[in-house]
């Protein structure tokens, strides 16, 4: 089955490849048109993949991240609108010269082929990811988790309904309904259809690609994000930030997990944090030092255990823990991070600037919200994933991610001497 979805995606990417840009965006425009004309379908078919996963004993956190509401799937409709009036890189000439010999040469945007994208519970990244392919050039096989069967199935099918009114392979498109995960196995060797996997999920799915691909890999998605409140900082706006961080979307990988608090603060800081927390339903999970702190009357506080600093909540708990100074607060991070997104409130311009320096994650924030990890938040649109590696791409991947470039040169009858 694989075999033959490879090369249908294999023969469709090179159709997609000589689009123009108007082509293109006119497939976008049907495709968002087509969502919302058939939004009762797809939100149906949601429906039961919601009403299994709670039979099934899934989180809340799970099932908000597999949840459609017609907000969201209105939202997502307009995400494709997004992607349409966000510039085309395909063709663009990223730098040129002409060498001493005559020749002429440029360095071409141009689709990357075929993309594999592994992910769970999260129905819009179907739609994110197949219309970023698309308005790169790019053919794509999609693996969601069982969790969205339904739902994906409902989704990629408008997408080749779309596709083919526009006079596009539906094959551009494609979905692997089976949840065999054998058949991930399968997908990551595919190497003869394939150019790259991009996984979407927990730890163990990106383990598990990392080992057993034969295709390059980015790796992403997992997110132990953290925020050092330094000595300097504002009290009050801080606990805004980190309430924002926590609490704005507790189910995403850019959701602040653990708050590292100068030792200098704590004692007036902490109490204040652990009053917004609890008004916020979140319980906190702390070091020894900042237990003390925190047993007043109203706070949800439990001991944190060294496990829980390497792994992401995805929920409202938030790990707390005190520290001598920035240098304790910059070992943490490099200790436990996942090099996702990390943040320090300060008013101290040192300590920015040794934060920024040292802290080496695909995002750094100052006096910001983790949240902000977002390929729309950062203005390229929908993304297709967040990468925590450093090659060939870093943060959020919108269009340019999903291209690579080739070498052209231009010469008059020349030949190397």
């Amino acid at each position: 089955m694989l075999e033959q979805m490879g090369a249908a995606a294999k023969q469709a990417s090179y159709q997609l490849a000589v689009l123009n840009s108007a082509k293109k965006n006119q497939a976008l425009v049907v495709i968002a048109d087509t969502l919302e004309a058939n939004s009762k379908i797809i939100l149906a078919a949601n429906e039961q993949d919601v009403d299994l996963a709670k039979q099934n004993g899934l989180s809340d956190a799970l099932i908000d991240r597999l949840k459609l509401t017609p907000s969201r799937l209105a939202s997502i409709a307009n995400d494709v609108r997004h992607v349409y009036r966000l510039t085309d890189p395909v063709g663009q000439v990223i730098d040129g010269s002409l060498l001493d010999n005559g020749l002429n040469l440029q360095r071409r945007r141009v689709p990357l082929g075929v993309v594999g994208v592994i992910y769970e519970a999260r129905p819009n990244v179907t739609i994110d990811v197949a219309t970023l392919c698309l308005k790169t050039g790019n053919a794509v096989i999609l693996r969601g988790g069982k969790e969205t069967v339904n739902t994906n199935q409902s989704m990629v099918a408008v997408i080749q309904q779309a596709l083919q009114k526009c006079g596009l392979p539906a094959a551009a498109v494609q979905s692997i309904d089976n949840p065999d995960r054998a058949l991930i196995n399968e997908l990551l060797t595919l190497d003869r259809y394939v150019d790259m996997i991009i996984p979407r999920g927990g730890a163990a799915l990106q383990k598990l690609c990392k080992e057993n691909a034969t295709i390059p890999v980015i790796i992403g998605g997992i997110g132990v994000c953290h925020t050092f409140v330094d000595e300097s900082a504002d009290f009050d706006k801080a606990l805004t930030i980190i309430e924002n961080a926590k609490t704005q979307r507790p189910s995403t990988c850019n959701t602040l997990e653990t708050l590292l608090v100068h030792r200098s603060i704590a004692a007036e800081f902490l109490p204040k944090l652990g009053a917004k927390m609890y008004s916020c339903g979140v319980t906190l999970h702390t070091s020894p030092e900042a237990m003390m702190y925190l047993t007043g009357a109203e706070v949800n506080v439990v001991q944190v255990t060294d496990a829980e600093y390497d792994s992401e909540w995805l929920s409202l708990d938030l790990n707390v823990k005190v520290v001598a100074g920035l240098d304790e607060a910059i070992e943490h991070i490099r200790t436990h991070g996942s090099a996702h997104s990390d943040a320090i409130l300060t008013r101290s311009l040192i300590n920015t600037n040794r934060f920024v320096t040292e802290v080496d994650s695909a995002a750094v924030y100052v006096n910001a919200s983790t949240r902000f990890t977002d390929g729309g938040q950062f203005g390229l649109g929908a993304e297709v994933a967040v990468s925590t590696q450093k090659l060939h791409a870093r943060g959020p991947m919108g269009l340019e991610a999903l291209t690579t470039y080739k070498w052209i040169g231009y010469g008059d009858d020349l030949i190397r001497r």
